[in-house]
């Protein structure tokens, strides 16, 4: 389980920093580091702020594919923000509702909702496991 947004990371010789952009609907984030590996700690973090703010919003929004291109780094958010959008992601994949893997996993429709949702989501091994066998992907391996 691996969530992962494209991030432009550039070098300005001008500025002395490393200047991190994104495109469609997460332009929204505008950031910088001293370092590449801060500017990607930084994007991160904007990332994870911006996908909760959607989330609770409502905004729809996908992950987009990532750019054969140079610059273009794969960016991970928060991993509450990564759990939760990999369910949304998968679940939207199969078409199913948030009742329908609730059934599944035999839980309340409310619970299963507070999983998709990063702020409340802290599922059990347990869970996880019925998680994997709904969709049919790994998520722990230990």
């Amino acid at each position: 389980m691996k969530i992962v947004i494209p991030c432009k990371i550039t070098y300005s010789t001008e500025d002395g920093v490393w200047y991190v952009e994104a495109h469609g609907i997460y332009s929204g984030i505008a950031t910088y580091g001293d370092t590449l590996d801060h500017a990607k700690e930084m994007a991160s973090e904007a990332l994870t702020g911006l996908i909760e703010t959607y989330i609770e919003d409502g905004t729809a929004f996908e992950i987009p594919p990532m750019p054969d291109a140079p610059d273009w780094y794969a960016i991970e958010p928060h991993p509450s923000v990564s759990f939760a959008l990999w369910l949304r992601t998968k679940r939207k994949e199969k078409k199913l509702s948030l009742t329908d893997v609730a059934d599944q996993l035999g839980i309340k429709y409310q619970v299963y909702q507070k999983l998709e949702n990063p702020e409340t989501s802290n599922p059990t091994l347990k869970t996880m496991k019925r998680l994997e066998k709904v969709f049919g992907e790994p998520l722990l391996t230990i």
